[in-house]
């Protein structure tokens, strides 16, 4: 995919994503930007599901990114619906502050689907309790009401990436 006007950021190199990270609804570019360099820093996919709090033409989508978006494998869904029909057929996990379930209490599987909200409102009530037993939260002291969403996914993503290393 080709970023508008911005021919430097297409994908160039294709890869079988060990995960899926899908952010719904991101609003902060440089949070984007970061976390598709650690998507290729690990072999996943980003998945954008719209609307976005920024343009992908943005100097600071591309930044953040640095030299790494020819290596990204991403897409842009339309909304929840399109980006379900696209994922691959797998049970998402779904990552909230507001979960039981430490995400270090899950067994992750090459190929799964991790979803993560926006940044200031997390993702939709509806869909954490449509999907309960797939919420997971990272352990924070109280003192803290949140990670930062690319502090999130870097996270969620290398103890994935160590589960299925050593399977």
């Amino acid at each position: 995919m080709t970023l508008c006007g911005t021919a430097d950021i297409s994908v160039t190199v294709k890869y079988e994503p060990n995960f899926h990270v899908v952010l719904h609804e991101p609003e902060i570019p440089q949070n984007t930007g970061n976390i598709g360099r650690t998507c290729v820093a690990v072999a996943a996919k980003l998945w954008l599901v719209k609307p976005l709090g920024f343009s992908m033409e943005e100097r600071m989508v591309r930044r953040a990114g640095l030299d790494y978006w020819p290596h990204l494998e991403w897409e842009i869904a339309e909304n929840w619906d399109d980006a379900t029909a696209r994922l691959p057929a797998s049970r998402p996990w779904f990552f909230s502050k507001k979960a039981a379930k430490s995400y270090a209490d899950v067994a992750f599987e090459r190929g799964g689907v991790l979803v993560f909200g926006c940044e200031t409102q997390g993702l939709p009530e509806s869909m954490l309790e449509a999907n309960a037993d797939r919420c997971l939260r990272i352990p924070i002291r109280d003192e803290v009401r949140s990670l930062n969403l690319s502090n999130a996914v870097a996270v969620t993503l290398f103890e994935a990436m160590r589960q299925i290393n050593t399977a």
